[in-house]
């Protein structure tokens, strides 16, 4: 596929992933739109990268993923690549009474239910353009969960489930669908909760995630497993016991 010449629209396009993303994606040609939830870390990107276009959208509620589209309709009719980026992680202890799964921040809506609800918004746009992607960013976890976040690890095992059965359904139309997997990548996604548990390895910056991205793109390779994730994919297939035993340890 093309990594130049696109019209891009990215999910949580504000930081981390997304907006290393972005700027890969200006960097090669394309014109990017970015949308997120918080307006001052989307005018602090566009501050950045001044030929960004900038939203900001919540996209867990329906009527403001409407609004995205009829913007996309009437200001950039070309845009053919989604990339579903935006995600939240939370550690859950499921032994505590009554743990905090309903918030203004659900894990579940926000990195399962929203990028479907997207998709299936803006699968009729993307199959009236010639060349045109659906990019789902999920996680190594997605395939051996990390039992301190346990929703998030469920949610981007949904999403690989997910876009194999969409890459099926799609597979006679412009519309490619890729799977980006990353491992632990230094953004602000679990706010805060690594330094809780110890954690000391930040991860990858997330420029590395991009790069793997657009050059996945360029490749066709519709299902990427970057670095140490891709130790969990395959550990998924040949000794998950194994591999999740020595992740929770």
């Amino acid at each position: 596929m093309n990594i130049s010449g696109n019209t891009v629209l990215i999910t949580g396009g504000g930081t981390g992933i997304g907006l290393a993303c972005a700027q890969l994606f200006l960097e090669n040609g394309n014109e990017v739109l970015i949308c997120g939830r918080r307006k001052s870390k989307l005018l602090a990107a566009q501050k950045r990268f001044p030929r960004l276009h900038i939203k900001v959208c919540d996209i867990t509620k329906e009527a403001d993923r409407k609004k995205l589209l009829s913007w996309i309709n009437s200001n950039f009719k070309r845009m053919n690549i989604l990339v579903n980026n935006a995600g939240i992680q939370k550690m859950i202890d499921f032994q505590k009474r009554g743990p905090a799964l309903k918030s203004k921040e659900s894990e579940i809506t926000t990195n399962f239910e929203a990028p479907v609800h997207l998709c299936a918004l803006f699968i009729p746009h993307l199959m009236k353009q010639k060349e045109a992607a659906i990019i789902n960013i999920s996680s190594g976890l997605g395939f051996i969960p990390f039992a301190a976040v346990p929703v998030y690890s469920a949610t981007k095992a949904a999403i690989h489930s997910f876009s194999l059965s969409l890459r099926h359904q799609l597979k006679d139309t412009p519309v490619k669908v890729f799977e980006v997997i990353p491992p632990i990548v230094d953004t602000e996604l679990d706010k805060g909760a690594r330094e809780t548990r110890g954690q000391a390895d930040r991860g990858i910056p997330p420029l590395d995630v991009a790069k793997a991205t657009l050059e996945a793109m360029k490749k066709n390779d519709y299902e990427v497993a970057i670095g140490m994730a891709e130790n969990l994919r395959r550990g998924a297939r040949e000794k998950p016991e194994q591999i999740f035993q020595f992740i929770n340890t």
